[in-house]
């Protein structure tokens, strides 16, 4: 499922029209971001949590040249589902 059948799939179920499912998405998204930028965690019970782990830096190397190369320590979403969603996909 892409972006686009989501919506249809949100405005389907909810009765809103597709722009009014688009924006509730989108602001849905934003919402999420926002609040693992801040550092804070997403619980939504029943379906699952987002939140941010660390990465460190380390060192890599190029599959081309076999070159070594720095990876800069970054920030990554980490999504863990719920008891809800997992109970859905082996029901």
């Amino acid at each position: 499922m892409n972006k686009a059948e989501l919506i249809t799939a949100v405005a389907e179920r909810s009765g809103l029209t597709k722009a009014d499912a688009d924006k509730a998405i989108e602001a849905t998204f934003a919402a999420i971001a926002s609040a693992l930028k801040s550092g804070d965690e997403v619980r939504l019970v029943g379906f699952g949590s987002f939140s941010v782990s660390q990465r460190a830096a380390s060192e890599g190397r190029n599959p081309r040249t076999g070159e070594k190369i720095q990876i800069a320590a970054s920030r990554q979403p980490k999504f863990s589902a719920g008891k809800g969603l997992k109970d859905a996909l082996n029901a």
